[in-house]
């Protein structure tokens, strides 16, 4: 299968890094050379990281750096078999890059989007065949996560939903076919478990790292506070702020206003080095 992937940002190429690495041709689009480059770069970072820890083979990692076609121009991706767009998640963005792609490749192709928090049957409703779009929603570094929440809209056809799937096993990922709703489930799951924390704190009595050890001591990978601060304390807000105005204000989903004042102090967890803990 050849696979385009539209988007060289992080997540488009620890997706190529896995696609790569699944065995498929990989067509990498970005508007810009100099992102499609440090892409190439970072994939290639990336697989002698996974070669040097035993995690990848070294001729399946030789092999996986062969496999890219760069452009620059949509139509670069008119031969794809399935095109995973990986742009902003921003519904107009999304949607004029699902409408481009539609007028692009064949009408038998498959076009994933990567959302985890927009309405794939809003998307799809921009093309002229909703029905072959699909969505991939990947967990960061989606290089390394091996969940996949393989997203059916209302109108998928079972055999894209099939071919789908395929891709995610052939990426070593776990791919978990879910329907099309707000947050799908892993984010649903992930805002309570961040809502009832930051209730903790506000109770008293508790503070971070306490709750976190806590957590992990249960069998939780990382505790509430330590997988904000992973993802990013203002992607957390988002994902809340979307989750709350797509469900009609469901009130689990309502914003702390905790994250909101560590927003606007610029504690935003990993990516400043500064959040519910600090890097420094």
């Amino acid at each position: 299968m050849q696979v385009a992937i539209v988007g060289a940002g992080t997540l488009g190429s620890d997706i190529a890094q896995a696609v790569a690495l699944g065995g498929d041709a990989i067509i990498l689009h970005d508007i810009h050379e100099h992102t499609l480059r440090q892409a190439l770069g970072r994939v290639s970072r990336g697989i002698d990281r996974g070669v040097a820890l035993s995690k990848i083979d070294p001729v399946d990692g030789r092999r996986a750096k062969r496999v890219f076609t760069l452009t620059t121009e949509l139509a670069g991706c008119a031969g794809a078999d399935l095109v995973i767009e990986a742009v902003p998640d921003n519904l107009e963005v999304k949607q004029s890059v699902l409408r481009a792609l539609d007028d692009t490749v064949r009408p038998d192709a498959i076009l994933a989007t990567s959302t985890n928090i927009l309405s794939l049957t809003a998307l799809a409703a921009a093309t002229r065949l909703p029905e072959r779009v699909i969505g991939l929603h990947f967990f960061k570094p989606a290089a390394i996560m091996r969940l996949v929440e393989v997203v059916r809209g209302d109108l998928t056809r079972p055999d894209v939903i099939e071919r789908a799937v395929e891709l995610a096993q052939r990426m070593h990922k776990t791919p978990i076919v879910v329907k099309d709703a707000p947050g799908l489930i892993v984010n649903r799951v992930a805002q309570a478990y961040f809502g009832e924390a930051l209730g903790l704190l506000d109770e008293g009595g508790l503070d971070v790292p306490t709750v976190d050890r806590l957590m992990e001591a249960a069998g939780f990978p990382m505790g509430p506070f330590r997988l904000m601060d992973f993802v990013g304390v203002d992607s957390a807000f988002d994902v809340a702020q979307t989750l709350y105005e797509a469900t009609y204000h469901t009130a689990p989903y309502r914003p702390h206003p905790r994250l909101r004042r560590m927003i606007d102090a610029g504690l935003t967890g990993h990516k400043n080095g500064r959040g519910f803990y600090s890097d420094g």
